[in-house]
């Protein structure tokens, strides 16, 4: 695998209007072959590809730069360490998704629960909930009058005041743009337990946002 620069995108969260990993799943076959068989400028292609995806995910996990950065290498690393074992019984993309969430998940585990979350690492490009936009702009009338950035600091503390599994829920589906079916296949759990794990990380979410959207 050639040294590749993992430095972060302008925008580190994907936008939830662009399609979804897996609408390339044929290309990613294809340059998983070639990988398999050696070619280190097909995982290049690879980490190109992901990088801006996965940086999204991560980070919006962690809400550190650094440590996206550091864990987004991480995977890679593993990624190509383990491509030869990769079997094609899921998505490519379901692969890396599931590597990049145990790993991250793993992380946050061992930094602990009460890490610190500096406001200066916040990024004002962070994605939030549709659902949360509507709600504070539905009474109010004046849409152009919400200060987003405001409203994306404290969407972004909220979000770590969640547990990792309901952050994780939140930040696939809410930020990645993810189905309730790939998250399942991603997180090893059914889709009855991706649903209510993303209504109680909601309800949680509008409480937290509560004294904001008044």
């Amino acid at each position: 695998m050639q040294d590749q620069s993992l430095s972060a995108p302008a925008s580190p969260v994907a936008s939830l209007n662009e399609p979804a990993p897996g609408s390339s799943a044929a290309e990613d076959r294809l340059l998983v072959e070639r990988a398999q068989a050696g070619d280190t400028r097909a995982f290049d292609d690879l980490v190109r590809k992901y990088t801006p995806k996965l940086y999204g995910l991560i980070y919006n996990m962690t809400s550190n730069r650094e440590d996206t950065a550091d864990l987004l290498q991480d995977v890679f690393a593993k990624a190509y360490r383990s491509i030869k074992r990769f079997m094609g019984k899921s998505s490519f993309y379901t692969w890396i998704y599931s590597i990049s969430v145990n790993m991250t998940l793993n992380f946050i585990k061992k930094r602990g629960r009460h890490h610190k979350v500096s406001l200066d690492d916040v990024d004002t490009g962070i994605e939030n909930d549709p659902e949360f936009i509507r709600i504070t702009t539905a009474n109010t009338g004046v849409t152009r009058e919400v200060n987003i950035h405001e409203l994306q600091k404290r969407l972004n503390a909220a979000m770590m005041k969640l547990s990792e599994d309901h952050r994780t829920v939140v930040t696939l589906y809410d930020i990645q743009g993810l189905q309730h079916a790939e998250i399942s296949k991603i997180l090893g759990v059914s889709e009855g337990t991706v649903r209510s794990r993303l209504f109680y990380a909601h309800r949680l979410l509008q409480t937290y946002l509560e004294d904001f959207v008044k």
